[in-house]
């Protein structure tokens, strides 16, 4: 009869995957348990984080479509060459295609002195006084619409038409779109503080909640310990509850974001009617939305394993 000592039992790498992706899934489920368990608490908490997270993904939002008014400055800031009144419509007609060609140039449109003339007598309402005057005192207008996408190179372009001959006066206003970039530029910078400060607040959400959550667990802890229970092992729980709650809170802010965008659509939509114009505000797409809960999520996870590292440290079993 042979005798059979003890045999130790070998755990390889697949084993230890399993089980800790078996404790990853223990820990994501449990995480959603305590959300549910306190609903009333978590809502609160959750609106709290999606406000927080709104406000300046609503401002950046109103900068963004801001940016894409400006963005169509081209169509406001065109280049008006008025001609010498010397100027035949023919040397007109030449000078226009000759300028219609420069690189610089994206359109073009000549205004004959006669048709300005009709024009403004139709919407003057000065018709019988400007049907008294013997000569014709308007001169041919080019309207250039510059292909820069920038102010500054409208700016050399328009330089560059100022010394053509026959050019007596030019015109380009960039002033407003100017002020405009620079109110923009404020707004960015003040927006990149303010989401800073609030993505502070989040953090200190998350691990507020996290650290009440720990002290409800302080004896579970301190046992998990006593049977050889690593920090990691017993942190985990703790990241994916922070994960959930910022992950959470990301998609309500979208909701929000989404909702303020709607209810806005159709007043923004008539007052763009009102001054001939198609503009639509351009809300948060889905990818984008996706990014804001991912990110608030990560917020989530780092406020929580800032708060689970100091507590953890904190509790030794008696």
């Amino acid at each position: 009869m042979s005798r059979q000592g003890a045999t130790t039992a070998r755990v390889t790498a697949g084993d230890r995957a399993a089980r800790n992706l078996e404790h990853h899934r223990d820990s994501l489920a449990r995480a959603a348990r305590d959300l549910w368990a306190t609903p009333l608490a978590s809502l609160l908490t959750l609106l709290v984080m999606a406000i927080a997270l709104g406000l300046p993904m609503g401002l950046h939002l109103a900068l963004q479509n801001l940016q894409g008014l400006t963005g169509r400055w081209d169509d406001a800031a065109q280049i008006s060459l008025f001609l010498k009144p010397a100027v035949s419509l023919q040397d007109a007609e030449a000078l226009a295609g000759r300028l219609k060609a420069k690189p610089g140039v994206a359109g073009l449109r000549l205004i004959a002195k006669d048709e300005a003339l009709a024009e403004f007598r139709t919407r003057s309402g000065f018709g019988e006084a400007l049907g008294q005057l013997d000569d014709n005192p308007l001169p041919h207008v080019l309207v250039l619409t510059p292909a820069a996408q920038t102010p500054e190179a409208a700016e050399r372009l328009l330089a560059e038409l100022k010394a053509e001959a026959a050019v007596d006066l030019a015109q380009l206003d960039l002033a407003w779109v100017k002020r405009l970039a620079a109110i923009l530029a404020v707004g960015q910078r003040a927006l990149a503080l303010v989401a800073a400060a609030l993505g502070l607040g989040v953090l200190l959400v998350t691990g507020n909640t996290i650290r009440l959550a720990v002290e409800n667990r302080r004896e579970e802890i301190e046992v998990q310990k006593l049977v050889g229970g690593t920090d990691a092992f017993i942190r985990r729980p703790f990241l994916y509850s922070g994960f959930l709650q910022g992950a959470l809170a990301g998609f309500l802010a979208w909701s929000l974001v989404a909702t303020g965008l709607a209810a806005l659509s159709a007043p923004v939509a008539s007052l763009a009617q009102l001054y001939g114009s198609a503009y639509a505000l351009e809300g948060l797409g889905a990818l984008e939305g996706l990014g804001l809960g991912l990110f608030s999520g990560l917020l989530g996870w780092l406020g929580a394993f800032l708060a689970v590292g100091r507590r953890l440290k904190a509790i030794e079993p008696g």
